[in-house]
């Protein structure tokens, strides 16, 4: 690739490219803030498999938007390059600050933080109680708690559907670019792992412009789906 691709979508601020984020990222200038849930190992859903880990709500494969809040029985896909370990490497300078979730999976690649941020899920099963993301910032460790648990969500009358095997609920992702906002005010939000789109949900829900990079054609039609519901911020 010699050029940026034609965007999948390009409306109100937000853009979105289909491809491979390594290709991409040269011809991009240098955002704000990288916000971003890479794949980093942990093999989240079995390749050619029918069910992620664990056994919270049997362990269903996941749907598509408009299916129901829960997990539910229809076509997944893996998540793209999540069988391999992860290098952050060439994300490194795309950004002026940088936030990345599952950092402890691969911190001995990053520099010392004295600012991880931690979503405490409040759940109880076999999953994680909590997610750590690496970041860059100079301040201390924050924490957000919000209930996200299979079909169990901290806000019951405005749940999101579950769409992604490593979705993440539009309230945290809001929260991550608020805690960058302590120290500046962005401009532009990139998501070069966007899965399902809700990094660029949660900049447009804060006036922000974001743009988004997946390998998967499938999630790009998912994204514009859940760009174009005019969800309101929560």
């Amino acid at each position: 690739m010699k050029a940026l691709p034609t965007p999948y979508y390009d409306c109100d601020g937000i853009t979105i490219y289909h491809g491979d984020c390594r290709e991409i990222l040269p011809y991009l200038p240098k955002v704000d803030l990288v916000l971003t849930d890479p794949p980093y190992g942990i093999n989240i859903v079995k390749v050619g498999g029918s069910k992620p880990f664990g056994k919270v709500g049997g362990s269903k494969p996941f749907g598509k938007v408009g299916g129901g809040n829960c997990i539910t029985p229809r076509d997944y896909i893996p998540v793209y390059g999540d069988d391999k370990p992860f290098d952050p490497q060439f994300m490194m300078n795309s950004g002026t600050h940088l936030m990345f979730f599952g950092g402890n999976y691969f911190a001995d690649k990053l520099p010392p933080s004295s600012c991880w941020l931690v979503w405490d899920k409040q759940n109880s099963g076999n999953f994680a109680d909590c997610e750590l993301v690496w970041t860059n910032l100079k301040r201390a460790i924050r924490i957000f708690r919000y209930t996200w648990n299979g079909c169990i969500q901290q806000q019951p009358k405005i749940k999101e559907d579950r769409v992604h095997p490593t979705q993440k609920p539009i309230p945290l992702m809001r929260w991550c670019i608020l805690q960058a906002d302590k120290n500046f005010i962005q401009d532009t939000i990139l998501d070069p792992f966007m899965g399902s789109g809700t990094t660029l949900v949660a900049a447009k829900q804060l006036g922000r412009k974001a743009i988004g990079i997946e390998i998967e054609e499938k999630y790009c039609e998912i994204a514009v789906k859940r760009l174009g519901q005019g969800v309101l911020p929560l």
